[in-house]
């Protein structure tokens, strides 16, 4: 598996997310209101979550290979105050990227995702983690009626990133072996192939393009394709915007089975 962003554009972009995140924060009337797109949660909920998980991924990573470390104990906790929750914000944010920045990219790392298309490294850590920013700053951006599209890097290496991540597994489909199609407007497809063996994807030749895999990998026509952005199609796996905001063709039920699957590993 190879990146399309390198690891100084991925800490850059981290960066510049956590910007957003905090400009959003900072311009809602009041850190009670409810986020939309996460109802469990205020935004000083949403906030304390950034915050504090920021924190405890610059332990993990400082850890290095060995289980994540718990950065809770001692640290300061997410204020109420206006004024001060952004700085904690930004110190949050400034601690990940100087733990990566000491790490590299290609030290070893814990993560959850052992069984997954993704290494376990810092280098995939930090993607991740531009992922887990981006689509918070779409929440907070919605709670304060100002939603905008990820930026278009993000959300290209974001629909792959995904893929490989969260979805990939060795454990077996327990349905009919199928595929799912994903094609961003902007040029990219990607395949998801699920059957006994588990979930794997691999990127395809999009659509009147020259093919950069074999379109033979896995089932010879998808049970389903999705068609939008690279923006919609990450807002849309992270169930942040509805299937009717993008082109679906095939069984859209299938999306239904793959989100209700829980591979044990």
């Amino acid at each position: 598996m190879t990146t399309t962003l390198t690891f100084p554009v991925l800490l850059r972009l981290i960066d510049e997310r956590s910007t957003a995140f905090r400009a959003a924060v900072a311009s809602a009337p009041s850190l009670d209101v409810q986020v939309p797109t996460c109802p469990e949660w205020t935004l000083f909920d949403l906030a304390q979550h950034i915050g504090e998980g920021r924190r405890a991924w610059a332990a993990t990573v400082a850890a290095g290979p060995a289980p994540a470390k718990s950065a809770a104990e001692g640290a300061p906790a997410a204020s109420r105050e206006r004024e001060a929750l952004p700085a904690w914000l930004a110190e949050s944010t400034e601690q990940l990227l100087d733990a990566l920045r000491e790490a590299g990219p290609d030290r070893g790392c814990w993560t959850w995702w052992g069984a997954s298309q993704s290494p376990q490294t810092c280098g995939a850590v930090a993607r991740h983690q531009l992922q887990q920013i981006a689509v918070h700053t779409y929440d907070a951006q919605v709670t304060v009626g100002a939603p905008e599209p990820l930026p278009d890097e993000v959300a290209l290496d974001g629909v792959e990133e995904f893929l490989f991540t969260c979805v990939a597994t060795t454990s077996a489909w327990p349905h009919k072996p199928t595929a799912f199609d994903f094609h961003a407007t902007e040029g990219h497809s990607w395949r998801l192939t699920v059957d006994g063996d588990g979930a794997r994807s691999t990127r395809i030749s999009a659509p009147g393009t020259t093919p950069v895999a074999a379109a033979d990998e896995g089932p010879n026509a998808a049970g389903v394709s999705v068609r939008g952005t690279a923006s919609e199609l990450v807002l849309f796996v992270y169930d942040r915007i509805p299937a009717d905001s993008l082109q679906i063709e095939g069984d859209a039920g299938l999306f239904d089975l793959l989100r209700a699957w829980d591979p044990e590993e």
